[in-house]
């Protein structure tokens, strides 16, 4: 059984949503749209404050772990993917950030020809709908809705870790998406109306019933199919068959920096030694594919709070019964925010050229996946570096596609990113403890004031840093002359024709913050590229 499409995209996440309504704008090109999860229709992923629940459900999260993580005393690292439409933007955290500047600088000093901050920009102006409106550097009536929370002004925690933040000697930052990120203000979140402003709602319900795009469901993407060098379709399975789907001009993926480089190497493409171990035929030897994988990583500093005004006091069943009634019958209230409603972004010594510490500010002592809370009131940031040096790898241990790769980060292999940890907890606990957060701040929760010494801090960070969720660049883009680059300034594949890879997998570096909005703006400019605008 076959099928035949101008374009197949694999992967309806945060960039394959948005090339699906993109390419197929033009009645003329057919798109299939191919995903291996279900739809995005829950209640949990629409309410922000409902995040972990989509985040912790098998249904919309792959469920990927890391290797025994060597300097992280063994331990194994979860490593978060959406399943289901909207992808990781069903599941996330809903932070908008776009990265600094001269993070797409950077980029096009990696080989990335095309990818500086002047020529990326036009696209996060296309992709968003800021709360703030338009102007020289943001957008105002893009898919995506961008807006400041609507619990900072009842709230006085927010403020009081911003005015911390200015008080220890950083700027203040009304918009750090705007003309400068540097420094301490109101953190942005793609909600719009008080739901989640996903790629699959944002983008992909308005184009749903076009007669040229047709999205496949519960599909999964076994392998890519070539006729020579040249990528003609995909096989995948659903409901226990096995077809093919017959790609007339291009195959597209967008199955993320674990997904994407999967299916190259199940499809013969990648490092050979990794593709023969696996049992795969080598088909097209490239070297860079599953390699220099990326993350961010953050630690909770965590304070008791004087005045009961956390959330900590809203976690029991009858509070919670009640946001969640409001925010169905009006979308607002606490259902309606992510809680990351402050932040900074600054630079860790005079030094540095642009900020590479980043600070969540949460009114509550909770974990990120919620699962576990501080028995009392509490209030946190989440922070880490953003600049680490270490690299990992993704790489199939079979050919079936049902075996998981094996992923390891490599966190805190390099001797520099242990160092900037140590300088990262010493300027933050600086900032927790100016005068603005005098009249909530209790004792130090963690990492606790015993924590001062470089080996001491060392050893709570191996014990306690998480992953930020933020996994990026195992299929980097670079020059055709870069043999370790997986895909050109086109997102080609280097050396294949009618293959491509669009989303967080190709970033040569990764940003100075969340990833999601840079996917988005990836996906738009692939988009042009692709249809030649």
């Amino acid at each position: 059984m076959t099928s035949n499409f101008d374009f197949i995209i694999v992967g309806a996440g945060s960039a394959g949503c948005i090339l699906a309504s993109r390419l197929s704008q033009d009645p003329s090109n057919t798109v299939a749209l191919i995903e291996a999860g279900g739809g995005d229709k829950s209640i949990f992923i629409k309410m922000p404050s409902a995040l972990a629940i989509p985040m912790n459900t098998k249904r919309y999260n792959w469920g990927y772990n890391s290797e025994p993580e060597a300097h992280l005393g063994g331990r194994v690292i979860p490593c978060y993917r959406g399943k289901g439409l909207g992808g990781s933007s069903s599941i996330n955290g809903l932070v908008f950030v776009r990265g600094n500047a001269r993070d797409f600088n950077e980029w096009e000093e990696h080989g990335a020809s095309g990818w500086n901050y002047e020529t990326c920009l036009p696209y996060f102006k296309r992709l968003e709908n800021w709360q703030g409106g338009a102007s020289d550097v943001r957008g105002g009536d893009g898919p995506i809705s961008v807006t400041t929370g609507n619990d900072r002004q009842l709230n006085p925690l927010y403020d009081a870790f911003i005015d911390a933040g200015v008080e220890a000697g950083y700027p203040r930052c009304a918009d750090y998406n705007g003309e400068s990120q540097e420094g301490f203000g109101p953190m942005q979140m793609n909600v719009g109306g008080g739901v989640r402003a996903s790629t699959g709602r944002a983008y992909l319900q308005p184009v749903a019933n076009r007669p040229n795009l047709t999205v496949f469901k519960n599909t999964l993407t076994h392998r890519i199919c070539f006729e020579g060098k040249k990528a003609v379709g995909i096989e995948v399975s659903s409901k226990g068959k096995t077809r093919q789907i017959m790609a007339g001009r291009e195959v597209i993926l967008s199955a993320g920096a674990i997904g994407s480089p999967q299916l190259l190497q199940l499809s013969g493409v990648g490092p050979e030694a990794i593709l023969k171990n696996a049992g795969v035929t080598p088909h097209h030897i490239r070297a860079g594919v599953g390699e220099n994988l990326t993350d961010h990583l953050e630690v909770f500093f965590q304070y008791e709070c004087t005045q009961p005004i956390t959330l900590n006091g809203k976690l029991d069943p009858f509070n919670k019964a009640l946001i969640g009634l409001r925010w169905l019958l009006f979308k607002n209230g606490l259902g309606a925010t992510n809680h990351f409603e402050s932040c900074g972004f600054i630079k860790s010594a005079d030094t540095k050229a642009w900020p590479d510490i980043q600070y969540h500010f949460l009114p509550g002592a909770i974990s990120y996946d919620g699962n576990t809370a501080f028995e009392g009131h509490g209030y946190q940031v989440h922070v880490g570096p953003n600049k680490p040096a270490s690299r990992g790898h993704a790489h199939i241990q079979s050919a079936d596609v049902a075996d998981h790769p094996k992923i390891q980060f490599n966190y805190l292999q390099d001797d520099g990113d242990r160092a900037d940890w140590r300088n990262t907890i010493r300027i933050t606990r600086h900032v927790l403890n100016q005068d603005a957060l005098s009249p909530y701040r209790g004792a130090e929760i963690q990492p606790g004031l015993e924590v001062t010494s470089d080996a001491a801090i060392d050893d709570w960070v191996e014990q306690n840093v998480e992953s930020a969720y933020h996994p990026t660049s195992t299929c980097r883009m670079g020059s055709p002359s870069d043999p370790m680059a997986v895909v050109d300034p086109t997102c080609r594949v280097i050396g294949l024709e009618n293959l491509r890879v669009v989303d967080s997998s190709i970033f040569p570096t990764i940003p100075n913050g969340n990833l999601n909005a840079p996917t988005m703006m990836v996906a738009e400019k692939a988009a042009d590229i692709i249809l030649g605008n």
